[in-house]
């Protein structure tokens, strides 16, 4: 009988194609993922892989015991981790990935909760504005907008991601407010560029009647971080486009004042990401489920959508 770590081994390997990469989803060194392989082999009198120096490539026999065992192999976890959860409190470490300003204001702040009601589970997060890979880095979850999905990877949405306008009184003071998108032109301008293309981000508004216009700040002050631009605009420099999510804090507490109020640009759905629904740790479920519970009772989808003005 085959062991479940040279099955997960195989399996990881065929997926990565490579020892190294399939060593990193499992946690493993690439040797003992090449030994757990290499046992596979000689038990079965087969060789699965054609090895070369820059990748592993399954041969015919390789492609048709990938495809008997996959199903089964999944089942087979599936079960031991349906076991596991039934006779124990969701425990381990919690890798997740967030942004920075997302994260401390909306998502730090359940986590005393989170922890009260499962003490056995080590929070580890990361605070980064990137797509991360999920399985490539060892991630249980991510939350953010926009992230392809790779196979294996399913979304959850949480909320509206809505793009909105805001200034600060100070900077307002003396200043005819525009009533539409267009009129922001006259405003001096706080934009982004983006890290991933190099170009400043344009947005186009939209009202509830489904009218569109486009948004076009003059570029005054140009950066690459939404917690900058949110600080740049509490400071008087300029009015800016940012997430809801982002200035909320700021505009409950008056600091900061949104402009042409009804209008705003939709970049989609801020979404908790994470591993095959079927085969998800007691601890991810735990924090998935604690997460979205948290946006329904505060309410946050409703807080954060720029279309209710």
């Amino acid at each position: 009988m085959e062991t479940l770590a040279n099955l997960e081994s195989f399996l990881r390997s065929a997926e990565a194609g490579s020892f190294s990469e399939a060593a990193r989803r499992l946690g493993l060194t690439p040797a003992g993922v090449s030994r757990n392989v290499a046992m596979l082999e000689r038990n079965l009198g087969v060789r699965l892989f054609q090895r070369s120096t820059r990748k592993l490539t399954l041969t015919e026999a390789g492609e048709r015991f990938r495809f008997a065992i996959a199903d089964n192999l999944e089942g087979l976890q599936a079960a031991i981790a349906g076991i596991a959860t039934d006779g124990g409190e969701p425990a381990g470490v919690l890798r997740v990935s967030m942004s920075p300003t997302f994260g401390a204001d909306h998502i730090l702040p359940l986590l005393p909760g989170f922890l009260a009601r499962y003490p056995r589970i080590r929070a580890d997060w990361q605070f980064e504005n990137r797509q991360v890979d999920l399985v490539g880095e060892g991630l249980d979850a991510a939350i953010g907008g926009g992230f392809e999905l790779s196979p294996g990877v399913v979304a959850r949405a949480l909320a509206p991601a809505h793009i909105i306008a805001v200034a600060s009184p100070g900077y307002l003071e003396g200043k005819v407010k525009p009533s539409v998108p267009a009129g922001l032109a006259a405003l001096d301008g706080i934009v982004m560029r983006s890290t991933r293309t190099g170009r400043v981000r344009h947005w186009t508004m939209r009202n509830a009647a489904g009218e569109e216009m486009s948004a076009s700040l003059p570029e005054t002050i140009v950066l690459n971080d939404p917690a900058a631009m949110c600080k740049a605009a509490l400071f008087g420099l300029g009015a800016t486009l940012v997430a809801v999510p982002d200035v909320l804090v700021h505009l409950e507490s008056g600091a900061l004042q949104r402009l042409v109020p009804h209008w705003y640009a939709d970049a989609g759905a801020i979404s908790l990401y994470y591993t095959s629904r079927t085969l998800l740790p007691a601890k991810t479920r735990a924090f998935v489920d604690f997460v979205t519970e948290a946006f329904r009772k505060e309410r946050l989808a409703e807080r954060f959508a720029g279309s209710l003005g």
